[in-house]
């Protein structure tokens, strides 16, 4: 039992190494009325590691990457295990374009996948969510931060 407390504690201390020191932050997105918990990526290397090598997401989280400014956003899926949703949203927290069930990237090069319009933040979540609760440009997705 302790050797194996000991390799969890070690592994978790892995991970927060690996994403820039700092434990994930999360906080609660609505999109139409229901709860997504996102983890916060907001420095580039976070923004760099994105969902990368993970196998698996609930089908209510997701990941907010979150930009000082509000340009057009470029995003790949280099080394992304899974199908993903992403959903590009403004300052004023409204949707201005969506890319659905994006694929895992098969090998260099990855395609790029690019903002119709400029966005402060992207948030991705499990292919065929966006679809499902017809998500669409105009739409308001709140924020809470935890």
């Amino acid at each position: 039992m302790k050797k194996t407390l000991l390799f969890l504690m070690a592994l978790a201390h892995c991970r927060c190494a690996a994403a820039g020191g700092a434990p994930a932050r999360f906080m609660t997105i609505f999109v139409q009325d229901k709860p997504f918990r996102v983890e916060i990526a907001d420095t580039p290397e976070k923004h760099a590691l994105g969902l990368m090598h993970r196998r698996l997401l609930k089908s209510d989280y997701g990941m907010l990457f979150i930009f000082a400014d509000e340009e057009v956003r470029s995003f790949w899926m280099k080394d992304t295990l899974i199908p993903l949703d992403m959903i590009f949203i403004n300052s004023d927290h409204q949707v201005v374009d969506l890319v659905h069930e994006v694929p895992p990237c098969p090998g260099d090069p990855c395609p790029s996948y690019t903002s119709a319009y400029p966005a402060r933040f992207v948030l991705e979540i499990a292919g065929g969510t966006a679809k499902k609760l017809k998500l669409v440009p105009g739409d308001k997705i709140f924020m809470t931060i935890d």
